[in-house]
């Protein structure tokens, strides 16, 4: 018995060691992800409080005020007040100053962070001998975690389920001999690969909406914008990661290297499209990488209507973006494709 066990696993051993392909990103795919996070989180380390200065100016250097030099605050330049209220009643900002001739600051009454916040600038006022601000109090409900994080879970089971769904399932179409069959009939491939973007399309949105249906009745998270631009945002999003999952399957023959591709594309995706933190307090490079990739645009625009509120024309920038790069990838992936 044994011998047989031992025969079969060396038998499988040399199959792996001879599959270069996915003996390669088994190495390499660790060595991405050190090098992945070390770039996401070099930067500064991030302040303990953030403080909204309202002024026109363009840096805070060139500010006087007595509160600026406090250390571990960062302090951001804020134009509109109307918009910055709104992140003190969300807790999304500690502290609100308008420091004019005559200072006046806004402070959320049910912020931890904001009565510290209060506390070290009337301080740092009573210090240098300047009149004290004028007190203007705001109050509203905490954006919790589960309100900021859940557009991006939903994006991201979007995500695996349009590469490895698209992606996976026609590598092993190609090594089943199915393509082969299919390149005898008058298929052409960007028929065949516009069939695969609106059969995953259907799974995908239906399951997405399955899926924000159960996590809203337990969860009662937060849904301030239009549901039609919630539904347009998701269904191009979907779009551009399908023709991306194409675009990885498009050559491929065996199983273990489509894994590979598709996790060595998806995670640092997820890591660089603030999925599960903001990218406000990472690296320059990192922020940069984030720009090109899809899932970021998909993931804001969905915040922007869940959390913020937005309407269909404030994310159509989005979604545009990710229309014509979903487009775009599509028309890749009919140009690589081959049938064998």
């Amino acid at each position: 018995m044994w011998r047989r066990i031992l025969a079969i696993l060396h038998a499988r051993n040399r199959e792996f060691y001879r599959d270069r392909a996915g003996l390669g990103w088994n190495i390499v795919m660790p060595v991405v992800f050190v090098f992945g996070f070390a770039l996401i989180f070099s930067g500064e380390p991030q302040a303990l409080f953030k403080v909204g200065i309202l002024t026109q100016q363009q840096t805070i250097a060139d500010m006087v005020s007595p509160f600026i030099d406090t250390k571990h605050i960062d302090f951001i330049i804020v134009d509109d007040a109307a918009d910055a209220i709104t992140k003190i009643e969300r807790h999304q900002l500690d502290l609100l100053l308008d420091p004019a001739d005559a200072p006046r600051y806004w402070v959320n009454e049910h912020s931890q962070k904001g009565y510290l916040s209060e506390r070290l600038m009337l301080a740092a006022y009573a210090e240098a001998g300047s009149p004290q601000p004028q007190r203007q109090t705001v109050s509203g409900r905490a954006l919790r975690y589960v309100d900021w994080v859940i557009p991006g879970i939903l994006a991201m089971n979007m995500m695996f389920s349009c590469f490895w769904g698209v992606g996976w399932v026609i590598v092993r179409y190609r090594k089943n001999g199915v393509l082969r069959r299919l390149q005898a009939t008058p298929l052409s491939a960007f028929e065949f690969l516009s069939a695969q973007v609106l059969s995953r399309l259907l799974v995908v949105l239906t399951a997405t909406s399955l899926v924000y249906i159960g996590a809203d009745l337990f969860l009662d998270f937060i849904m301030r914008g239009s549901y039609l631009a919630l539904f347009i945002v998701y269904t191009t999003g979907a779009m551009c990661l399908i023709s991306m999952g194409l675009i990885i399957a498009a050559r491929l023959r065996t199983e273990e290297l489509a894994d590979g591709l598709l996790n060595i594309f998806s995670w640092p995706m997820l890591l660089l499209s603030g999925v599960w933190f903001s990218m406000e307090g990472t690296s320059a490079a990192a922020q940069f990488l984030s720009q090109i990739i899809p899932l970021t645009h998909l993931v804001n625009a969905a915040r922007a209507v869940m959390v913020d509120g937005a309407g269909l024309t404030q994310v159509l920038p989005e979604i545009a973006l990710l229309g014509i790069m979903g487009l775009i990838l599509l028309l890749i992936a009919a140009a690589l494709f081959r049938w064998d």
